[in-house]
């Protein structure tokens, strides 16, 4: 963590010094008449996309909800490995990590032979495959969450708060104006809710609006948008619960197919005592809705004893329960640009989350995956609003994310349909049950799927051709930055090459170099930095302004193979030692050397080539968009202006 840059500050470094007041702080009775940016739900997307905004003190950011205050206790727990990559980026997940319950192995339970009514262990795997992240699988209260997203606003520049108890009533596009970037073409009015100010209107313009309100997103409908797909017609109860049972694996992940009584995915909970469970209930007719059964939270205790038999569970107390229809989901879109608009206009409006797709919760990915749809969206609004990237590069956002979506709906599809399945007795059964050694090898399979890190997106203007793919055959293009574990030259501190990555809008450029003495006057690195900082087709000089610390957009990062103690950090090339701040203080940070001491080696664990290095290019989202050869400085500088607006 690096501070002090223009001057000690005393006290916690994650306080970040507050702008003057201008305003425009967050700390309002009442909304400001315009803002740049305006979320609607304060769900784990919406905070998430509050948080990457509020990196940014020149944009006027507002995040509002109809809820009185914040969410004291959450439906979503499951926190995939991806997330806690993310979670790292904004700075809380050791807070996380220490406070969730990790899930280390899941068990899979069956009919026992001979012995139907009960149920017996048929496996035991590991949860997460080794080396997919260096962060585990957890489970945490989802308010747990937001809590710490509140705290990373709250400590930002702008001190950005949530304004609660304001209901969104309607949004309207002025369709005119909406090409001039400059303008706030879109009006949205709200409803207070409070008591002091009940029924009170307030309508604010905003230069883009974003809906994180959920399944029943009234931005979608605002926008025509309507969330398309089927139900199973099967009913589900989930629970967490404190109690007392002799079942073994009550401290593990479990899936349990029962011959005749339904299935249960067993999540334990943080904390040591509490538990989850996911108990399958009896199929709807066509034409029925799940309220119409009028379930009891008995009902879903008596359910789970009898699938759990020959064990026995007895309920202390219920924290929470619901009950619900299986179904996938999705738009078709995630903005406001309809093919019907001629000369396809930049977006303004934008859906996330479970506003524009919905599934089961079984496989842990809704909050996941809403919230990587809100850190995909973060960094390219504040591009966009701060001129670094022109209004087209919003077009990315629903084409990337809607297709991982689809791909989501897919998978949960199958997963909840096998998980639903009755258990299989012999080969000959019907194509409507299923093999429970079958349901833990597609478990196995999509592992990867489920912890997030299969995600790749397609080539575009910020996803690179594979031309040269061979030369980091383990960082694949369009998929997240597999970290690994590196020295920092300047202080030897042993840590992953991933953890110097902040979630603050910034390109990342990781020059792994080749064999060479880094010393010598022709080596790759000192050409690569002289072409940074002294050309005029320099993506450093072309898209970052006058004044700016030279890594205020691109971020330029070296890993070395030589041992640390064998290099002098004063022979680094000057832009490795930028000077930056109003003191212009030397950042120290930006040289890394490969891990000699534990054999983990990142240029063999990611298959980087030794011989003649590369340029690995990350997006502000941890995804890689591009790979080059060292001495590539014209394709570097033709990607950049690609998508990239030239400020001097």
């Amino acid at each position: 963590m690096q501070f002090h840059l223009n001057g000690f500050r005393p006290g916690d470094p994650s306080i970040l010094e507050q702008i003057e007041p201008d305003g425009k702080s967050s700390e309002m009775s009442e909304l400001p008449s315009e803002v740049d940016v305006l979320i609607v739900g304060c769900g784990p997307a919406g905070l998430t996309l509050a948080a990457q905004l509020a990196a940014f003190p020149n944009i006027n950011t507002r995040i509002v909800d109809q809820k009185s205050g914040p969410l004291q206790m959450g439906q979503a727990d499951g926190i995939a490995c991806r997330t806690m990559e993310m979670f790292n980026a904004f700075g809380f997940v050791d807070r996380v990590t220490k406070e969730a319950y990790w899930v280390n192995e899941t068990t899979f339970w069956k009919p026992a032979d001979g012995q139907r009514e009960n149920i017996v262990r048929g496996g035991r795997i590991q949860d997460t495959e080794d080396g997919l992240s260096e962060f585990p699988h957890v489970i945490l209260n989802q308010a747990r969450v937001h809590d710490f997203y509140l705290e990373v606003m709250r400590n930002s520049r702008r001190r950005l708060r949530p304004d609660y108890s304001r209901r969104l009533l309607d949004l309207q596009i002025d369709r005119l104006s909406s090409d001039n970037a400059a303008s706030h073409p879109i009006t949205v009015r709200l409803e207070r809710t409070d008591d002091d100010h009940a029924g009170q209107v307030e309508t604010v313009k905003a230069r883009y609006v974003v809906g994180c309100d959920g399944a029943r997103s009234t931005v979608r409908r605002s926008l025509g948008l309507t969330l398309e797909g089927d139900s199973a017609n099967q009913a589900w109860g989930v629970m967490d619960v404190l109690a007392t049972s002799n079942f073994p694996d009550i401290r593990l992940k479990a899936a349990i197919h029962s011959a005749s009584e339904g299935s249960i995915l067993i999540i334990p909970r943080e904390g040591g005592y509490m538990v989850r469970f996911y108990i399958e209930l009896d199929k709807l007719r066509e034409d029925e809705r799940i309220a119409n059964r009028n379930i009891t939270a008995d009902q879903l205790v008596a359910a789970a004893q009898r699938i759990l038999r020959p064990y026995t569970l007895l309920v202390k107390e219920i924290v929470w329960w619901s009950v619900y229809e299986i179904g996938q989901r999705l738009c078709d879109r995630f903005d406001d640009v309809t093919p019907k608009l001629l000369g396809k206009p930049a977006p303004r409006v934008f859906i996330v989350g479970d506003a524009c797709h919905t599934h089961s919760p079984k496989a842990g990915q809704g909050m996941n995956v809403s919230m990587q749809d809100a850190f995909n969206l973060g960094w390219k609004l504040a591009a966009v609003l701060e001129g670094r990237s022109p209004p087209g590069l919003l077009h990315t956002y629903s084409a990337e994310r809607q297709a991982i979506a689809k791909e989501l709906i897919d998978f949960d599809r199958e997963f909840a349909r096998m998980f639903s399945a009755r258990p299989k007795e012999s080969q000959e059964e019907a194509v409507d049950s299923v093999d429970p050694a079958e349901f833990q090898n597609y478990f196995v399979k999509q592992g990867r799927f489920t912890a997030g890190t299969a995600t790749r997106y397609a080539r575009s203007a910020i996803s690179g051709a594979g031309t040269y793919q061979h030369l980091a055959k383990g960082l694949t293009i369009g998929m997240r930055f597999h970290s690994a574990p590196v020295v920092r030259l300047a202080d030897a501190k042993p840590l992953h090459l991933g953890h110097a990555f902040k979630a603050d809008g910034r390109w990342r450029l990781i020059a792994f170099l080749g064999a060479e003495d880094p010393s010598y006057p022709n080596s790759g690195i000192r050409k690569l930095c002289s072409f940074l900082t002294e050309s005029a087709e320099s993506p450093l000089l072309r898209h970052t302004r006058t004044g700016a610390d030279i890594d205020a957009v691109l971020d330029l990062r070296a890993v070395f193979q030589q041992d640390h103690r064998l290099l002098d950090v004063g022979t680094l090339p000057p832009l490795l030692l930028p000077q930056k701040g109003s003191y212009g203080l030397h950042d120290y940070e930006k040289a890394f050397c490969v891990d000699q001491r534990t054999g983990m080696n990142i240029f063999e664990m990611r298959g980087i080539d030794r011989d003649d290095g590369c340029i690995v290019l990350l997006r502000p989202d941890q995804y890689v968009a591009h790979i080059l050869p060292i001495d590539s400085h014209g394709e570097l500088a033709a990607f950049f202006d690609g998508f990239m607006l030239r400020q001097n």
